[in-house]
């Protein structure tokens, strides 16, 4: 049975005799909690824009119902036969567009899973919560515990479960058993898709061919990375995953911004002395890797904690070496 809150004196007899136990406040906790930034959420206001698009897709929805009943009845009038394949046909492509909402919700449900875990362990480990780094744990478990990859570490987790009290030890043996083999497959996605964009725009005769296969690439890695980390987009999940990668990127400019980043990434004239063609294949590489590190941070369930960051010479060290080479 709980107490209620009671005063006490320093002269207090309760306190000499021992009846009265004094516990120390959690000073690293309290520092801890007030030093994290408390976010102050935004003025809401009405969604216009949103009513707007809502409004116009139902118009739509409803032209397309009546257009389609009246295809139907017109074929039903020439011929009964046709009305009712036309009946079937319909019947057929209201349950692909269920299908495909239904997909389309459960990759959303999934990335915003992951998005909520990321900001859950950032609270976690600025005020050292405990129980929430532990509830942290067991849904990584549930998300990444069945894979072939992460059997063992599943184990190791799951026996330290208990032994382990402090919130930033628990979740980095978390980004340690289960994440750092994730990582390497990122790694190597990104690796191989900068070495891909580098080659083809090396040896491709038209600038639109270059453009196109930056964004096809573009496109496959971001697809790669979050299925890596256990996301599951459909259009609009892929939609909202490449708006989340572009505002962490952070980049202005197209994908060939000019030489003078190519001679910061390479060193001072070095851009100079090699190729134009062979310049700017690298230099769309090197853009694609740090398209693919943001899509990487966007993506992973956790911050990097104990396990170091990728960086651009982690996943495009191939291609930096290969321009100094050619310019030597």
């Amino acid at each position: 049975m709980s107490r209620q809150p009671r005063a006490f004196r320093f002269d207090d007899p309760s306190l000499a005799d021992g009846s009265v136990v004094v516990t120390e406040e959690p000073f690293d906790a309290i520092e801890a909690a007030e030093g994290a930034a408390v976010p102050v959420a935004e003025r809401r206001r009405a969604p216009w824009l949103g009513i707007l698009l809502s409004a116009l897709t139902g118009l739509i929805v409803l032209a397309l119902g009546l257009a389609v009943e009246k295809l139907i009845v017109d074929l039903y009038a020439v011929a009964p036969w046709l009305g009712w394949v036309a009946l079937g046909l319909a019947a057929v492509a209201a349950l692909a567009f269920l299908a495909f909402i239904g997909r389309e919700v459960r990759g959303i449900w999934r990335e915003q899973t992951i998005e909520r875990l990321r900001e859950a362990a950032v609270d976690a480990l600025a005020v050292k919560d405990h129980k929430g780094a532990k509830a942290i744990v067991s849904e990584l478990l549930n998300l990444y515990g069945g894979r072939a990859s992460a059997v063992r570490g599943s184990a190791r987790l799951m026996n330290a479960m208990e032994e382990i009290i402090d919130a930033d030890d628990r979740l980095a043996m978390a980004e340690r058993e289960l994440l750092a083999p994730l990582d390497a497959q990122a790694k190597r996605a990104i690796a191989g898709a900068a070495k891909q964009v580098s080659l083809v725009t090396a040896v491709s005769p038209r600038a639109i061919v270059d453009v196109a296969f930056v964004i096809f690439a573009a496109v496959r890695l971001l697809r790669t990375l979050a299925r890596i980390y256990g996301g599951r987009p459909g259009l609009f999940g892929f939609l909202r995953l490449a708006k989340a990668a572009f505002n962490h990127l952070a980049v202005t400019g197209g994908m060939a911004v000019g030489d003078s980043l190519l001679q910061q990434v390479l060193g001072l004239g070095l851009a100079a002395r090699i190729s134009a063609k062979l310049g700017e294949g690298v230099l769309n590489g090197l853009m694609t890797a740090r398209f693919g590190l943001a899509a990487l941070s966007v993506c992973r369930p956790l911050p990097f904690i104990r396990e170091e960051a990728p960086k651009i010479g982690d996943v495009a060290g191939e291609l930096i070496g290969r321009a100094e080479a050619s310019a030597a």
